[in-house]
């Protein structure tokens, strides 16, 4: 489903130049010279009141005047004036607008006014813009250079986005130069309406389209981002370069965790869980799309490297290792292999160095080892030029044993007129080639990282070890004592209460208010004891003297009473002091930090790793965005260094890893269903084998929102599961079906029911038999984007084991007006009434969702489904395959 409304923009036949002009120099002069000299084969008309023609081209005094109904207008007249012209737009029925001018919301209070009069037109008429404060856009297959850029972009099938026009230029130049094609070539500018989300989902439907560039400066709607980046970066790679990442001017932030991560720490956790590849500098960012457009992902991060050349060979093995890859291990059987076919000096071992006089013969005999080699999971193949090598002739070998294998192939062939007819050739056919070893390594391990993170975003997770019933209610009474106490920081004790709720692990403890209390409730406790003071306007105890530990008597409790309370009293003597918390010292292995820092951009960010007081020493954490099931949590837990001791490390006991995972999945559950957290703080969690127990907690709310009602889940940028459609339906045999969403976790019951299809019902869904049922079948219909597809399943029990019934769902458009609905019952349960239950059940979500209307494709001879749309009001149109059946909602 691709946006009508962006393929007036992208697809016009007709343009209408506002602000057209003879004058040279001028950005209306170079529009002009750009659409009537490219080859566009559409129609311009030029708008100059002031012209009867521009460039020799009759010119109109408005839109009104235009004999033909205008696609897309091109506006570059004055800011001033630009309101005005929308609306003559919108009234003219033109399909879209790219708004040049600048001086918008850029130069202060007037210009927003301007810009959001701009937004608000364009809405009320259907329009979409482009802009305003842009360089435009290069469609080269159709010739159209609408744009004020001084040059046409290659034809080719990489889309490119970017926030910048002046570095649109730069890199449009660049392209040119280093051969490089564009299926677009967009600057977005401002985005007052069409922003990065909108053109993903456009480009991500276009088949000629395969890979999509970004240039981002900044992101204004993440979840809109993230849910077309989510759609998409498994089949069409996604590649951002995202500048700004030492954000001066950044607030201090009172936890732990707000000092070991950053809103860039986020961003790249954010394009991890979209499976985005983030890239530092221009040349990366295209070359890495040219390696995932034409070249296999690799299976791992093994590299065999082919050289005539030892030195190169022993640079790029340098710059392997230092981006985490692995020279791979060549078999014996391999080197046997090799010491046959190559001369006896060959360096017998991976770098392959063939010699500074190999022939194309010895390159090809021994690539085709490696190709063999079960360890090599890519091919780098450097060629520099000396006096006996025969670059094209090379090129040519590399070329024909390219079909032999699904394995990654790069080369750089080093210097620059001696070896240019070889690179010719392999560019042509499609193999990447790089001037250095270098940037061919960089390609393969971001190719290796794209592949790698794919895979992990896509695993099946397992489920949760036991029921979780958080207790939300009594978080909810926490939050509002607080603020009806007029603060927004949980105390110690409060903040351990918030956590037990949602079943995260607290020790006993006990709240002294006097030294009398810290004596009885220390032989309760038992010693050796902790004690810290109890305040919500101290939240770093140590800094005030506020805690004593290893204390064992009771003597010694009271003692160390007097002395917090006296410490704290000296600090912060304004400060609301309710006691001293006391807890029996606990002796574990190991100290954790979960945390959670509310991000301006992407909301609630958790950060997993070393915890202690050298948290922010070490910085051995990782970011994350909730919600998490069991394997993210898992992969969190895997990008840390301290991962290695928690497994198990060189006879020394781990952790049970998958508490730590629940852990995580629990505390991502917290952060989704109160908005209020802004900072959340457990450090240290201590766990060995035996588990784990919360240390010291703290809480802060958010003042901008606390006690305030929010849109549930609005404060997230990645939807969460959607409990409110979960409902049961009683069948005809009596029987209780659950009707609820689908999750990752579904998949072994979606195998299952794909069994249970007769070859009639398997048709009648899918149009075909389905041969394999493949894990990347069964992950694209339950590893759903709830933002923009529902899926509910009926899930029925038989001899105490669940199974999946049916399952209906609907796939919203781009514009989210409309929606593709789709349905399946498996054959032992057809006839009791879930066809129809299921389908009236998803046209109501689709009315909850305000999808305006509902469609599906079926095959003539479906009767059953015939007959039910029929009766629920659908509209039928058939042609010689199928009918099309939708009804307005």
């Amino acid at each position: 489903m691709t946006d009508d409304k962006l393929d007036k923009i992208f697809n016009p036949k007709t343009i209408a130049i506002i602000g057209a002009t003879s004058r040279e120099g001028s950005v209306g002069h170079a529009l002009m010279k750009n659409l009537m000299g490219s080859g566009f084969k559409g129609i311009v008309f030029p708008i100059n009141h002031k012209r009867e023609s521009v460039m020799g081209i009759k010119a109109y005094p408005s839109l009104k005047k235009v004999p033909d109904k205008v696609d897309l207008a091109i506006i570059v007249t004055p800011a001033k004036t630009v309101p005005s012209i929308v609306d003559e737009c919108g009234r003219a029925g033109v399909g879209g607008l790219v708004i040049i001018t600048a001086g918008f919301k850029e130069i202060g209070k007037a210009g927003e006014v301007m810009y959001q009069q701009i937004k608000d037109t364009a809405k009320s008429y259907g329009m979409r813009i482009i802009g305003p404060n842009c360089l435009g856009f290069l469609r080269p297959k159709l010739k159209l250079n609408a744009s004020f850029a001084n040059k046409m972009a290659l034809p080719g099938r990489i889309a490119f986005i970017s926030q910048s026009g002046a570095l649109c230029t730069s890199i449009l130049d660049w392209s040119v130069g280093q051969n490089v094609g564009f299926s677009y070539f967009v600057s977005i500018g401002s985005m007052a309406d069409v922003g990065f989300h909108d053109l993903i989902d456009y480009f991500g439907n276009d088949p000629n389209t395969d890979s999509i560039l970004i240039y981002m400066e900044s992101l204004s709607d993440a979840r809109k981002f993230l849910s077309a980046a989510r759609a998409f970066a498994r089949t069409k790679p996604i590649v951002v370069l995202k500048v700004g990442k030492c954000a001066e001017g950044a607030k201090a932030i009172m936890s732990h965790t707000g000092s070991v991560t950053s809103s860039d720490m986020v961003f790249d956790a954010a394009f991890k869980r979209a499976g985005i590849l983030r890239v530092d500098t221009i040349e990366e960012l295209f070359d890495c799309a040219e390696t995932l457009a034409k070249q296999k992902r690799p299976q791992g991060k093994k590299l065999a490297i082919v050289t005539n050349a030892g030195g190169p060979g022993v640079i790029a093995t340098d710059f392997l290792i230092g981006k985490g890859g692995k020279l791979a291990e060549l078999s014996k059987s391999s080197i046997s292999q090799l010491n046959k076919v190559l001369p006896a000096a060959w360096s017998h071992g991976n770098p392959v160095d063939v010699l500074g006089d190999a022939g194309a013969q010895h390159y090809t005999n021994a690539i085709k080892v490696c190709i063999k080699d079960k360890d090599v999971d890519g091919i780098l193949i450097i060629l520099t030029p000396q006096a006996m090598t025969d670059a094209a002739g090379i090129a040519k070998e590399i070329i024909s044993l390219t079909d032999e294998t699904e394995k990654t192939i790069l080369a750089s062939f080093m210097g620059q007129d001696d070896v240019a007819k070889g690179i010719k050739i392999l560019e042509k056919a499609g193999i990447p080639v790089y001037h250095t070893p270098e940037d061919a390594i960089q390609s393969f391990m971001n190719l290796y990282s794209y592949a790698k993170n794919i895979d992990i975003l896509y695993e099946t997770p397992a489920t949760t070890p036991h029921a979780f019933d958080p207790k939300t209610d009594e978080n909810k009474k926490i939050i509002k004592q607080v603020i009806k106490d007029k603060r927004y920081t949980l105390t110690e004790e409060e903040s351990k209460h918030f956590l037990a709720n949602y079943d995260l692990p607290i020790g006993v403890f006990h709240v002294a208010k006097t030294a009398t209390d810290a004596e009885k409730f220390s032989e309760k406790l038992g010693f050796p004891i902790a004690m810290k003071i109890l305040s919500p306007d101290i939240l770093h105890k140590t800094d005030v003297g506020g805690v004593k530990l290893n204390i064992e008597n009771k003597t010694d409790a009271a003692d160390a009473f007097k002395e917090i309370m006296t410490s704290a009293k000296k600090h912060k003597p304004k400060a609301n002091i309710e006691g001293v918390i006391m807890e029996r010292m606990i002796s574990k292995k190991y100290e954790l930090l979960i945390g959670c820092k509310k991000d301006p951009i992407f909301g609630p960010a958790i950060v997993f790793g070393m915890g202690g007081t050298a948290v922010e020493l070490f910085k051995d954490t990782i970011t994350a965005l909730p919600p998490l099931n069991m394997a993210l949590a898992r992969r969190m837990i895997e990008g840390t260094k301290i991962f290695k001791l928690l497994e198990g490390y060189r006879g020394m006991a781990g952790v049970d890893l998958k508490t730590v995972q629940f852990y995580l999945y629990k505390f991502a559950y917290l952060l989704m269903d109160f908005p209020e957290i802004k900072e959340l703080d457990i450090n240290p969690l201590a766990i060995d084998k035996d588990g784990g127990v919360v240390l010291d907690a703290k809480v802060v709310l958010d003042k901008e929102i606390a006690g305030k009602d929010v849109k549930p889940y609005s404060h997230l940028v990645i939807s969460p599961y959607p409990k409110e459609y979960i409902t049961t339906f009683k069948m005809k045999n009596g029987k209780v079906a659950t009707l609820r969403p689908i999750k990752p976790e579904d998949e072994p019951l979606e195998k299952e029911m794909f069994t249970k299809f007769s070859e009639e019902t398997e048709r009648f869904r899918f149009f075909k038999q389905i041969k394999e049922i493949s894990h990347e079948l069964l992950i694209r219909y339950t590893q759903n984007d709830y933002d923009r597809e529902i899926a509910i399943i009926a899930e029925v029990t038989e001899r105490d084991k669940k199974k999946m019934a049916g399952v209906a769902r609907i796939i919203e458009g781009p514009a989210r007006e409309d929606a593709e609905f789709a349905i399946v019952v498996a054959d032992p349960w057809q006839k009791q009434g879930l066809g129809s239950k299921l389908t009236d059940y998803m046209i109501e979500i689709a009315k909850k969702r305000g999808v305006n209307k509902i469609f599906v494709e079926i095959l003539p001879d479906n009767n059953k489904m015939l007959n039910m749309l029929k009766k629920r009001g659908f509209k039928l149109s058939f042609n010689e395959k199928v009918c099309h059946a939708e009804k307005e909602l």
